[in-house]
């Protein structure tokens, strides 16, 4: 794979001092007017819809979908997309429903929504939760994510210089605050989206170069070739794998593999929606951009993230894709096969200058990322943590000194994680590692967040069971479902394959965790909805709801809950 050029150090240094300048400058103008912790950590009132927009996306976008979800694409194909597709339509449901009763609470915290709808236990319970999950699950992927990337186009041996640099850069932005942060956010999503772009469209010349032979190449050209070289790349939704033999063919063995992944169907009635709204509307890495803005700004900002997200797959998905035919074909030597260096080996085959203009886009991902969340990380810790219960009488200023700590702590504490992959992100692939273990808590987390919005009984005690529920089926459903009940229930199959690990051979079996995910919730939606009609009837008087907004009582909820629970199982078990 071809180093970079003297001309793409260029490019880059040229988007590395225009980032700087441009936060240096946005800090440097409002710290003369305001100091206050609302500003440092939310930006009160000051971002534009398209600040909130693209702040969003460039808090999204970053290493998990540039390296992890184009080897996705590699591996399974243009089916991975649907995390991406799925999420515009999510975010018309949380601009619609979610951000007007989170403004109209005056919510600056998920965990201050918490303690609003339920109590301060159920508020404390997940701030913690939320710490643990940002800084040792998704800082230290992303982190470790990029750097691999980028060290991989340099050549290799560089990975602890990437990591501590790339950290180094997110902690400029980051200590500036929420406004620094957003509007920095624009110009990395032009940065993101015009690299983005520009590495597809050549990368799809070098297919029809290479491929075909072409003199010159063209884009068209190249994707026509994708689609007849690796049709099954193209399907949306992937068959159920069939497996009437106990021992597996290769392509079998891959057959169940992509499954595990995308499990066809199903997964759109379970977990995919699970994933993609409490992502984005129970997630303060996200609704934060929003939550200082007023509601007209707040929901044009979040449609237009949304309008955003419908182009992602053009950009993280195709490459892998292209890459997976030229790795086939041959024409990629240099390239191991490990699907998360797939994007990395794509972008060694771009022209000079466009290498250094594709690895800037990667790197603004990165560091928008990077920053994004360790400002939640920092405003949780300060406001719901040190402000409550640490120190109750804290000045304004000292709780941005705090804010400024806690990024530098949990930079640190990420450095240390990422520095020899203790949590293993290289061996299962970094898309499907973070969407597995954000999964443990993603349903008790959403089933606590949908029913406190919309249906008034629920309480507190059902909150902190529904949560730690949540998480306790997750684990049984990946860990000891099988061995309990066997590969093959009404409500699941599991599936075995093999795979290489640590030089060996190694039998595995599973069930889909996107399967996983929405078992979880649905049983832990029927274990609250039974200790909110049957326990203590504790409803919230500060919490204030929209009239307008849907609303059920009991008896119709026990009926949507019955009727999900038979459709649900219906698709488990037959698709």
């Amino acid at each position: 794979m071809e180093k970079l050029s003297t001309l793409d150090f260029v490019i880059f240094l040229m988007y590395f001092f225009v980032v700087t300048v441009y936060g240096l400058w946005i800090y440097n103008r409002k710290k003369s007017k305001t100091t206050g912790s609302k500003d440092y950590f939310l930006a009160e009132g000051s971002l534009t819809w398209w600040a909130i927009g693209a702040s969003l996306i460039a808090s999204n976008i970053s290493a998990e979908q540039f390296i992890g979800m184009s080897g996705e694409g590699f591996f399974t194909g243009v089916a991975v997309a649907a995390y991406e597709w799925l999420a515009a339509i999510a975010l018309i449901i949380i601009a619609v429903w979610f951000i007007p009763i989170y403004l109209k609470n005056k919510i600056y915290t998920m965990p201050q929504f918490l303690e609003t709808r339920y109590n301060k236990a159920v508020s404390l319970i997940m701030a913690v939760f939320w710490l643990f999950l940002y800084v040792i699950v998704n800082l230290t992927s992303i982190l470790y994510l990029g750097a691999v990337a980028i060290d991989s186009l340099l050549g290799g041996g560089h990975l602890h210089i990437i990591m501590v640099a790339l950290l180094l850069m997110a902690l400029v932005i980051g200590l500036g605050g929420m406004k620094v942060i957003g509007y920095t956010d624009v110009i990395q999503v032009a940065v993101l989206i015009i690299g983005g772009f520009a590495t597809v469209y050549m990368a799809l010349h070098v297919v029809d170069q290479r491929i075909n032979g072409a003199a010159v190449g063209n884009a068209l050209m190249g994707l026509n070739t994708l689609l007849k070289e690796a049709p099954g790349h193209f399907k949306l939704i992937l068959d159920k794998p069939q497996i009437t033999t106990t021992t597996l063919s290769m392509s079998e063995n891959l057959a169940v593999r992509k499954y595990i992944v995308l499990p066809g169907l199903a997964m759109y009635l379970a977990g995919q929606w699970i994933v993609q709204l409490n992502y984005w509307g129970c997630n303060q890495y996200i609704t934060q951009r929003a939550l200082g803005a007023d509601l007209k700004t707040a929901r044009t900002g979040i449609l237009f993230a949304g309008f955003l997200k419908l182009f992602m797959p053009l950009i993280v998905v195709l490459p892998g894709i292209a890459a997976y035919v030229l790795y086939t074909k041959g024409h990629l030597s240099n390239f191991n096969g490990v699907k998360d260096s797939a994007y990395s080996a794509i972008l060694g085959l771009l022209p000079s200058g466009l290498k250094g203009l594709a690895v800037a886009a990667l790197t603004a991902a990165i560091v928008a990322s990077l920053a994004g969340k360790v400002n939640s990380i920092s405003t949780i810790f300060t406001l719901d943590i040190y402000k409550k219960y640490l120190k109750t009488n804290t000045s304004e200023s000292q709780m941005v000194r705090t804010g400024r700590l806690t990024i530098i702590v949990a930079m640190l504490i990420a450095l240390v994680f990422t520095w020899t992959d203790i949590l293993g992100i290289g061996g299962e692939g970094g898309f499907t590692f973070i969407q597995k273990y954000t999964g443990f808590i993603s349903p008790g987390v959403f089933a606590m967040f949908i029913l406190g919005m919309f249906w008034k009984r629920t309480t507190g005690t059902a909150a902190i069971v529904g949560v730690m529920l949540g998480f306790l089926l997750s684990i049984f459903f990946n860990s000891f479902a099988v061995e309990l009940f066997g590969k093959e229930t009404w409500m699941y199959t599991a599936f075995t394959y093999e795979k290489l690990e640590n030089g060996m051979v190694k039998s595995i079996t599973e069930i889909p965790f996107l399967i996983n995910m929405g078992w979880s919730f649905f049983i832990t939606v029927v274990v609250m909805v039974l200790l909110s009609v049957f326990g203590p009837k504790i409803n919230p008087k500060a919490f204030v709801t929209d009239k307008n907004m849907f609303n059920v009582d009991n008896r119709t909820l026990f009926l949507i809950v019955i009727i999900v629970l038979i459709l649900t199982a219906i698709y488990v078990r037959f698709w």
